[in-house]
């Protein structure tokens, strides 16, 4: 695919999706939401990757949707998501609840790291809240936007902002839709950690090495799955499928590095 709204790079076991409208504060478009499941399903088969990393260029994450866009649903008389081609689909056949917009970050294999460069409104604020891990810029603005175009909370944020904030302080913010910024987000642990604006990606690489390098994937990818399911199970459905996996991987090359790896104290090397 030629890519014109985003940019793809690996470097060692470190995807990165770039989202590349900078003049348009990387505005969604439904180019580059297609180029964006494009990018994703290129690092979920790559075998080499551990990680995937989505930032924005420039100053901005994701101002959300395009502003010529909206001005084109008002003139057309409803909803165009300016999506032409055929979309990729990474993450799709896990469950049938991910098999949705946004929601099909929950059956990928890696995790998934937002690097919060610049305002997240929107759906921009969307693609961030859908990633494992957040980390941001000192000062960044965030903002559910929606109610003041008067449209509905995007993709699933009303069921995902309450698991990840708490029902009453997710309300507050869909139901205003203020702008809030990165230091406010990381007391309500929405974002794990705030980073000054130069030592951002610096930081979030790191973390992103570390994960690729002392976690196992066979674990990173089993845990994620884990999580996204349990939000769907009971308690005991959850034990069981544990102690299934427990009798899985103790079988694996994976848990027999880790534990040569703790008998020798040294890092563990998984292939």
């Amino acid at each position: 695919m030629e890519l014109k709204a985003t940019t793809y790079a690996v470097d060692g076991p470190v995807a990165t999706v770039t989202l590349n409208r900078p003049h348009r504060l990387n505005a969604w478009t439904g180019r580059m939401h297609t180029e964006y499941r494009w990018c994703i399903e290129q690092a979920e088969s790559d075998p080499a990757v551990r990680a995937i990393v989505v930032t924005g260029a420039g100053r901005g994450f994701c101002a959300g949707a395009d502003s010529q866009a909206l001005e084109g649903h008002v003139e057309k008389g409803g909803y165009d998501s300016g999506i032409r081609g055929e979309l990729a689909n990474p993450g799709y056949g896990v469950r049938p609840e991910f098999d949705h917009n946004f929601a099909f970050h929950f059956g990928l294999t890696r995790p998934v790291i937002a690097a919060i460069n610049g305002p997240a409104a929107g759906v921009g604020l969307v693609l961030a809240c859908f990633a494992d891990i957040r980390f941001a810029a000192v000062g960044a603005k965030l903002t559910t936007a929606h109610g003041r175009l008067g449209l509905p909370a995007e993709y699933g944020l009303s069921w995902l902002l309450p698991r990840l904030i708490g029902l009453s302080r997710a309300q507050e913010l869909l139901l205003s839709s203020r702008v809030f910024l990165a230091e406010e987000a990381h007391a309500l642990g929405l974002v794990h950690q705030v980073f000054p604006a130069e030592d951002l990606m610096p930081g979030v690489y790191s973390y992103a090495h570390m994960l690729s390098r002392v976690i196992a994937p066979s674990s990173l990818h089993a845990t994620r799955r884990q999580v996204y399911t349990d939000l769907h199970r009971d308690i005991g459905s959850s034990v069981a499928e544990s102690e299934m996996l427990l009798d899985q991987m103790t079988t694996s090359p994976d848990f027999r590095e880790g534990v040569a790896a703790l008998l020798e104290k040294r890092e563990p090397n998984f292939r």
